[in-house]
């Protein structure tokens, strides 16, 4: 194996090393999501979906971990001058493990929004209040709040990591999400596709089933793409037990800097 076809695993590997433990706990606690198995004690329930109600556990299991990346829709110029400056550690542009920028495992930076759901959509829980939609994303442990009070999205909004988003009910069983106001520092995926100020990502959840989610993600951003596309298409969520503690996946800046001193720098030399 080379050092570029490892090089895109080992920051992550390095941050996560202590998800090896996990094996060795109950079922109960520190789960990591059904990518390692559902609780055979406690089968979630089958049936028809309730309505207008996400609330739960869920895990896309091992399809929810895009390592490699999404197959992006063509630049435009600028997208395509953007995306030379930044070095990767995997997809098409995949760079030398000593020469990878990611600010994610190179500099211990918030994964942001959409990437954590485009490269890192481990488990989630959703929880609902009268005017909000609450996720709750293990990975990280980061949340994220969707408005569902009627609220317009804000016109020239400050970026935020995790951006601005507001949510109606399409129909009795679909949350359809608007976000905006990413910070541009923040890649979509670890294989360096970038975005501008004028991204929107839409989100819809479909409740298919009382253990079923489906959630498909559209990216719109002319001043990167040449087109909208699509990277998750009605990827399915399993609904996992409701006493199931989910285990702590949070990247430092210590983490980072370490992966730099031992791993990274050494192969630059």
């Amino acid at each position: 194996m080379t050092r570029r076809s490892v090089g895109s695993g080992v920051a992550l590997a390095t941050m996560l090393a202590c998800s090896a433990l996990v094996l060795a706990q109950n079922d109960k606690w520190n789960s990591p999501g059904l990518a390692r198995g559902n609780n055979p004690n406690q089968p979630v329930p089958a049936g028809p979906a309730p309505r207008r109600d996400l609330t739960g556990i869920w895990d896309a299991g091992q399809a929810g971990v895009a390592g490699g990346g999404q197959t992006a829709a063509p630049f435009t110029a600028w997208g395509e001058e953007k995306a030379r400056t930044y070095r990767p550690g995997n997809g098409p542009r995949m760079s030398p493990l000593g020469e990878i920028d990611d600010p994610v495992s190179s500099h211990g930076d918030p994964a942001g929004f959409p990437r954590n759901i485009l490269f890192e959509l481990r488990p989630i829980q959703i929880v609902q209040t009268p005017n909000q939609v609450l996720i709750l994303h293990m990975w990280e442990k980061r949340w994220r709040v969707i408005w569902t009070d009627g609220r317009q999205l804000p016109a020239d909004p400050d970026p935020r990591w995790y951006g601005y988003s507001v949510g109606r009910w399409a129909d009795d069983y679909t949350l359809v999400v608007q976000t905006v106001g990413m910070d541009e520092r923040t890649w979509l995926d670890n294989s360096g596709n970038p975005h501008s100020d004028m991204l929107k990502v839409e989100e819809r959840y479909h409740r298919a089933a009382a253990n079923s989610l489906e959630l498909t993600v559209t990216i719109d951003d002319p001043k990167t793409y040449a087109r909208p596309w699509t990277p998750l298409n009605r990827l399915h969520l399993g609904l996992m037990p409701a006493d199931t503690d989910l285990m702590e996946m949070i990247p430092s800046a210590t983490e980072a800097a370490e992966y730099q001193r031992s791993i990274a720098s050494p192969t630059k030399k």
